[in-house]
């Protein structure tokens, strides 16, 4: 982060979502649930000081960007997804570092939910 940057956060929590996701035959025949969780990393203050979505982000807009995302992809690694959502969220300028928790949950027995965090910037 840089000498006077903001270390504002605009959060996206629990978007469950639909894609084909794994490496398993039967994995590959029918979506399944995705948890999606975000955490962008911006600057408030333009959008706090004139009351402008324009001046925000849009999280309502990330939020189906990313549902297109999830619901078009069929990769086989969760990983794989984590990246492209992570990409996807840094194309906003005004981002310049998100957190992207990816999870399948049900997918290993006896735990709530597998997956993946991770954290990347500009």
């Amino acid at each position: 982060m840089r000498e006077g940057m903001a270390c504002d956060r605009v959060f996206i929590q629990d978007l469950l979502l639909r894609t084909i996701i794994g490496v398993k035959e039967e994995e590959r025949q029918r979506p399944q649930d995705v948890l999606i969780n975000l955490v962008l990393y911006t600057d408030t203050r333009p959008a706090g000081t004139s009351d402008d979505l324009r001046d925000a982000v849009d999280y309502a807009q990330v939020a189906r960007q990313v549902g297109a995302l999830v619901e078009g992809s069929r990769f086989f690694l969760v990983e794989k997804l984590a990246e492209e959502i992570a990409a996807l969220c840094l194309q906003d300028s005004r981002v310049y570092a998100v957190d992207v928790r990816v999870e399948k949950p049900g997918a290993v027995r006896f735990a709530r939910s597998v997956g993946v965090a991770i954290h990347r910037r500009r």
